[in-house]
């Protein structure tokens, strides 16, 4: 089943919602591989990284290192009001935001250098310098640490990613603050300006991994 070009991502995750409606994949079932589902749709191996990311994200699939992707939830009404799903309450446990955000962050990286134009990397430096200049005043240096983030979830082209990670970014806006008040200014500076490197050199492996060393980072800190 060849799908069209237009949101891929989304019809990637429609084809795994439709998979799982229908009872083709049981819960606990290891589903195909990103290379048998690159094959079956016609499309590129990001933009079922992606999708998968994103439903492990939401709690309905799993990936066990080296064995593959597992369904451990079949439930899979209102995926598309993930506004809806993503509540205040979910939010104040900032370890399981970072954990969230740890999943999906990365891959939308990746996905974002892959896609990246003149304009984007124009906001992100426009970001990484009100960051630079707002040292020590944390509401102004957070919202342009999140705006930074919040460029790279949108330069996907995905609403998905886009609109469940601005969803986390305003509720845990207070955490951000009193994060950086507690540690510091300069680790977020470090890892904002590698990755702003990595978008520069078109490097989207490199953008992933410095994506996730960053979060993973933030997480040891808690």
């Amino acid at each position: 089943m060849k799908i069209k070009r237009v949101n891929v991502t989304s019809q990637v995750v429609d084809y795994l919602k439709k998979n799982i409606e229908s009872g083709n994949w049981a819960v606990g079932e290891k589903i195909p591989s990103e290379n048998q589902m690159t094959e079956e749709l016609g499309v590129s191996r990001s933009s079922i990284r992606t999708a998968l990311q994103y439903l492990i994200g939401l709690g309905v699939l799993e990936s066990v290192h080296g064995k593959g992707t597992y369904l451990i939830n079949s439930r899979v009404e209102n995926w598309d009001e993930t506004e809806n799903k993503i509540t205040s309450e979910d939010c104040r446990d900032i370890e399981k935001v970072l954990e969230f955000r740890k999943i999906l962050e990365p891959d939308a990286c990746r996905l974002a250098v892959e896609k990246s134009t003149p304009e984007i990397m124009t906001a992100l430096e426009t970001y990484l310098e009100q960051m630079q200049m707002f040292q020590g005043n944390r509401e102004k240096f957070v919202n342009a640490d999140l705006k930074f983030h919040e460029v790279i979830c949108r330069s996907t082209g995905n609403p998905l990613l886009e609109k469940s990670l601005h969803k986390v970014f305003q509720e845990t806006r207070q955490n951000h603050e009193q994060m950086n008040e507690l540690f510091g200014y300069d680790s977020g500076i470090h890892y904002h300006a590698q990755i702003l490197d990595a978008f520069k050199n078109r490097d989207a492996d490199a953008a992933h991994d410095i994506m996730y060393e960053h979060l993973d980072a933030a997480m040891k800190k808690l």
